[in-house]
């Protein structure tokens, strides 16, 4: 009886050890999923954080042409890196930055910006002339910004939201509350050639942009934004947004 029992502790044994690693239940050799904060890959990085909106090359999205060598040589790499790690407050570029209630470690957001440098940052991308400043450095005037609006941007996009031009309108309440200056100050500057919007210097017939054109016209863009911006109630412009001033809809009965 005995010897039977050993027998078959033996031959038990014997089994786990020609087994080896391929126990039940036990993972086979292979590719593994890194933890999130392990990635490092431009390319993963930027296809699951970036692309949806910038585009799955840097161009071609619903935000800022990455991929515009206009827009690489305007921003340097510390405040591209802020505004990845931060985001942009009132617009839609969230924050990335682990700190900042993102996803991103300090290492991966790095990565992200010298990847962008190596593929889309090209030489002499402003051939010898100099673009205004990334950030505006005064508060812009809105009442100027109308007019330099008139002669930049109205031919293409028209003056009114009725009265769209062959570029569309940018005037459209919905759109005005999904940006902030600094987003109409990135389209104008460097521009948007995947989508056929020029630099600063292809608005006025003649001649560049100024500095205080760029900054005025997006301060008076961003005063046409509405109090309540997409709701179906009339004459939302005119309300003050004061306690007593809701829409008849929004009253309690």
């Amino acid at each position: 009886m005995k010897s039977r029992i050993a027998t078959g502790v033996v031959s038990a044994l014997a089994l786990i050890a020609a087994a080896g690693c391929n126990l039940p239940g036990k993972p086979k050799a292979g590719p593994e999923v890194p933890r999130p904060e392990e990635v490092m890959s431009f390319d993963k990085l930027y296809g699951d954080n970036c692309a949806g909106c910038h585009g799955v090359d840097g161009r071609n999205g619903s935000a800022t042409n990455l991929a515009n060598p206009k827009y690489e040589a305007w921003i340097d790499d510390a405040t591209l890196r802020d505004v990845i790690a931060k985001g942009e407050k009132e617009s839609l570029m969230p924050a990335f930055a682990l700190e900042s209630g993102g996803v991103l470690t300090d290492q991966q957001i790095d990565a992200l910006v010298k990847g962008m440098r190596e593929r889309w940052k090209k030489g002499d991308a402003f051939g010898g002339d100099t673009p205004p400043p990334y950030r505006a450095t005064h508060a812009g005037d809105a009442a100027k910004g109308k007019s330099v609006y008139a002669i930049a941007c109205a031919r293409c996009h028209g003056m009114t939201r009725e009265q769209p031009g062959k570029a569309g309108t940018i005037l459209d309440g919905s759109f005005l509350a999904l940006v902030n200056e600094q987003t109409i100050r990135t389209t104008i500057v460097p521009g948007r050639p995947d989508i056929g919007e020029p630099d600063w210097r292809g608005h006025i017939p003649g001649r560049a942009m100024t500095d205080d054109e760029v900054t005025d016209v997006s301060a008076w863009l961003m005063s046409q934004k509405p109090v309540l911006p997409g709701q179906p109630y009339p004459n939302t412009n005119q309300l003050s947004g004061k306690p007593g001033d809701e829409p008849p809809s929004a009253i309690k009965k």
